[in-house]
């Protein structure tokens, strides 16, 4: 009996092992990668990816960030500011994006987005084991709105504060769009999940990044689309839900940063105007809402910032760096 017992735990603790094989990460440089089986959907397997990259002063505390909609985490100069500031830093690429693609899936969908509380309690639950305790949970666009959203429902969470960039807290259309066209799709696709609409075929955000075009950057465009795709019913009221929970009052009780761009360019093609503005959320909209979040919300408008403010120009983004740590000293986070 005593032979099988330990037969058992030798299994369990070879799968557990295998579970949580790193591997080097694309971005190279000290950043590592290991996906995260999460079970099935209704699309079948699915699993999420955790990116690290531990800082060199070792220590207990560190970052966790969320990627926005049609993104992945390629941001390593993030990841390295983070990490050379002795912080560790951790990213998640969400169920369907990125690195965590499987055969067969349709990018980006969902129909709950609490399906991702799942990938980021994972993640939060890789930080403990490797001994960082002091967390601060950062989410970009739709993974704004999904760290919100997150944060509001587990309220017992370990995080210790919520820096938001850009946060996805309402839709960029007029008032009819948003109160009658799309709460009405939205509830289509609770009846027909896989009905799909255009998204139109505009290029101007990702030209204002790529380095091809008026940007800086390189990035897998096979998990970060040049043309934005077709959305689903589903996935639309799976947003709609969880801007309506946050419209309610956030009641979110960590402290919260929330950054944003100093304005919004509107049009599919690109102009100048793009290098200097959000062409993705209408700031307005995220500075309303934002600030009803929770009791202690510090907004920082970024002057010139882009719709990803880690993306701007080197000097926009250098402040709104020196922001984030000097926020993050201020209320005694780290």
């Amino acid at each position: 009996m005593k032979k099988l017992l330990l037969l058992v735990l030798l299994v369990i603790a070879t799968v557990s092992a295998v579970a949580e094989i790193w591997q080097d990460d694309i971005l190279g440089d000290g950043y590592e990668m290991r996906y995260v089986d999460q079970g099935k959907d209704y699309s079948g397997n699915v699993r999420s990816t955790i990116i690290r990259k531990e800082s060199d002063c070792g220590g207990r505390k560190g970052v966790l960030y969320i990627h926005g909609y049609n993104d992945y985490f390629f941001q390593k100069e993030m990841g390295d500011r983070f990490a050379d500031s002795c912080i560790n830093f951790y990213a998640v690429d969400l169920r369907k994006y990125g690195r965590s693609i499987m055969p067969g899936q349709k990018k980006f969908q969902a129909r709950d987005l609490k399906e991702y509380f799942a990938d980021i309690d994972s993640a939060i639950a890789q930080m403990h084991r490797d001994g960082v305790d002091e967390i601060a949970l950062m989410g970009h666009s739709t993974g704004g709105l999904i760290t919100s959203y997150y944060m509001k429902e587990k309220p017992d969470s370990s995080v210790r504060a919520l820096i938001l960039n850009s946060p996805f807290l309402d839709w960029n259309f007029t008032g009819f769009m948003r109160k009658v066209a799309i709460p009405t799709f939205g509830f289509m696709g609770k009846l027909f999940p896989n009905l799909s609409i255009s998204q139109g075929d505009g290029s101007g955000y990702q030209e204002s990044l790529l380095k091809d075009y008026h940007g800086e950057w390189d990035y897998n465009q096979d998990w970060k689309v040049f043309h934005p795709e077709k959305v689903q019913a589903s996935w639309t009221n799976a947003i709609s839900t969880a801007q309506n929970s946050l419209k309610k009052g956030g009641n979110i009780s960590v402290p919260i940063l929330l950054m944003h761009s100093s304005g919004s360019v509107t049009g599919d093609k690109w102009t100048p105007e793009y290098q200097k503005n959000d062409a993705v959320l209408n700031v307005e909209h995220i500075s309303k809402i934002g600030r009803k979040l929770g009791g202690d919300v510090t907004e920082d408008t970024v002057k010139y910032g882009l719709h990803d403010l880690m993306l701007s120009a080197p000097a926009v983004r250098e402040k709104a760096y020196r922001d984030i740590f000097d926020w993050l000293k201020e209320k005694d986070i780290f």
